[in-house]
């Protein structure tokens, strides 16, 4: 992976590894590696660039999930901010375990700075079997399978889809085989129209296209050390943007 310098506002990254390492610089000066088991969350408020890339010295592969959460209102001009947690908590549910990422999920909370009330997880199934999924029935919620085999009541999941389950849910029943591991995602409706381009997210086209014009002009952003010569520009916004009706 070698991923240049690029823009980010309104949104937080959260980067997951499961396999690999993965190397995070931004234009705070932060450097940071990461591997299994740790968590990187980058808050771009109103404006942070970084690079990522996978470093000289590394085990050949890599495998993760990088979750982008849109930052409400109240928080998305606030200034950016970068958090390493080397480690996550667990909850045993039953014969499966799961690393809390963001948010809090039956009873266990994550450490990680969340600006809204959500609920995201790593799920592993130890045994073949059932795995019952507590769930905050206010939120609305959805499963991705990122390996292995497992059902939703009759429905098989495939890996790379997000399934949607919607809200008013007090549970979640999966049967898995041992070792299948898929990521619970949720939050509360977010009550916002939001606009998302290229690595932007905002309320109206013309603060996405102010943000695309100061990227590319060099300001508000900073600079990436050490990755100058390789930021990535912009795409042309060769058609208007249109906030959702």
């Amino acid at each position: 992976m070698d991923i240049g310098p690029h823009p980010h506002i309104g949104l937080q990254t959260v980067t997951w590894l499961i396999e690999g390492e993965a190397l995070h610089r931004d234009s705070l000066g932060h450097e940071q590696l990461i591997r299994p088991g740790q968590l990187n969350l980058m808050t771009a408020g109103f404006g942070i660039s970084h690079a990522e890339e996978t470093p000289a010295r590394n085990s050949g592969r890599l495998h993760g999930v990088q979750l982008w959460v849109a930052l409400p209102d109240s928080r998305r001009h606030d200034p950016p901010s970068f958090d390493h947690y080397a480690e996550l908590p667990v909850a045993v549910l039953g014969a499966a375990r799961a690393v809390v990422l963001m948010g809090e999920l039956d009873g266990v909370r994550s450490p990680a700075n969340a600006h809204s009330r959500m609920v995201g997880a790593d799920i592993v199934a130890d045994a073949d079997g059932e795995v019952d999924v507590p769930l905050d029935a206010s939120f609305e919620h959805a499963v991705v399978l990122i390996g292995g085999h497992a059902a939703l009541g009759s429905l098989t999941l495939e890996p790379a889809t997000l399934y949607y389950l919607g809200s008013g849910r007090a549970t979640a029943s999966l049967t898995a085989r041992a070792g299948s591991r898929f990521m619970l995602l949720g939050g509360q409706p977010f009550g916002e129209r939001i606009l998302m381009w290229w690595n932007f997210v905002g309320r109206t086209p013309e603060e996405i296209e102010q943000a695309r014009n100061d990227w590319e002009r060099g300001s508000r952003f900073g600079a990436v050390p050490a990755r100058a010569a390789d930021r990535i520009p912009a795409p042309p916004l060769s058609t208007r943007i249109h906030a959702p009706g």
